[in-house]
């Protein structure tokens, strides 16, 4: 397909929200060594796209510009490159492309092999989209932080999962409850009842005085907290957790690092744990399998056409929305 133009959004400079995305007619990319060329059929959106505009990553992530923003993609494979085992034309994937370089918000992308999945005919493109950055980062966060076995057989744990009704979120209450656990989840008035269809044991509207306190109704300590929300201090946390809980942030900022510095120093039972995401195939087609046997579910905010991306990015800026939003080209 080499020559040929696709329809992509990007930026040429950080910062501009969603005034900053323009439209424009780019080449399509042609798949390297170990690569897969797909046709997109549905791109979700992550806090952490609107960040890397913003500059809020630039000394990790600098950007080349211009850019394609977004990562979470799936889609039909059209072309593979050289040394490409396991796909060819015409198989469709979910895949998690590379946040160095995006290239989600377009017609076609180019996916590394290595964190690309075959996508089942039970799960949709959008379905399948909502899930490699926010659900392999609930997955990370309880297997591998807080330690919770997914097949139920570890021993009782209490879990808090802040903002439980957004993408990280609602993914992590399903997940936790795969294990032997009890959950207490904090969200909106509105998302009460949604987030305990989810399975949550006890949830809590964050702006009443019980939830800004995080204490669980029926008095848990909580062994671990899947901390997505942002702004809420350690004092608020400390009292609430058992002898040796440990507070999950998936979104570190400099007061996280410094509490968990501090933390470390002092030999402190009590943890904060930044959460850095390191996506792995095997837990990604994991994830597509859970979705596929009906022991989870991608739950989609809304669906957002490419020729009107803007909105998608505003609406996650906004930072309000129940579970996945999705663009499709």
């Amino acid at each position: 397909m080499a020559g040929k133009l696709m329809h992509a959004v990007q930026y040429d400079c950080y910062g501009g929200g969603a005034a900053g995305l323009k439209h424009a007619e780019v080449p399509i990319p042609t798949p390297g060594k170990d690569e897969v060329l797909l046709k997109l059929e549905a791109t979700s959106l992550n806090p952490v796209d609107w960040k890397i505009q913003k500059g809020m990553i630039r000394p990790f992530l600098p950007r080349r510009f211009p850019c394609i923003p977004a990562t979470d993609v799936a889609g039909v494979v059209q072309e593979v490159g050289p040394g490409v085992k396991n796909f060819k034309p015409g198989d469709a994937v979910v895949a998690m492309l590379n946040h160095a370089t995006g290239g989600g918000l377009a017609e076609y992308a180019v996916a590394k092999e290595s964190l690309t999945v075959p996508r089942p005919p039970e799960l949709s493109a959008a379905e399948g989209a909502g899930l490699p950055v926010a659900g392999l980062t609930a997955h990370m966060a309880l297997t591998r932080s807080a330690e919770v076995k997914l097949d139920g057989s570890g021993p009782r744990k209490n879990i808090l999962i802040t903002a439980a009704s957004g993408g990280v979120g609602h993914y992590a209450v399903q997940l936790a409850k795969l294990g032997n656990t009890h959950v207490t989840a904090t969200c909106g008035a509105r998302n009460v009842d949604f987030v305990k269809s989810l399975g949550a044991d006890e949830v809590l509207d964050y702006k009443t005085p019980e939830g800004a306190a995080l204490k669980s109704p029926s008095g848990q300590k909580y062994d671990a907290v899947v901390h997505c929300a942002t702004g809420i201090p350690w004092s608020v946390f400390e009292p609430n957790l058992s002898a040796k809980g440990k507070v999950i942030d998936i979104t570190p900022g400099p007061s996280a690092m410094w509490t968990f510095a501090v933390k470390k120093l002092t030999l402190s039972k009590k943890q904060l744990v930044p959460l850095l995401l390191i996506p792995k195939k095997e837990n990604l087609d994991y994830l597509v399998n859970l979705v596929k046997g009906g022991k989870l579910k991608t739950v989609i905010d809304s669906k957002h056409p490419l020729s009107r991306a803007e909105e998608a990015w505003a609406k996650s800026i906004d930072g309000h929305a129940t579970g996945k939003i999705i663009v499709e080209p």
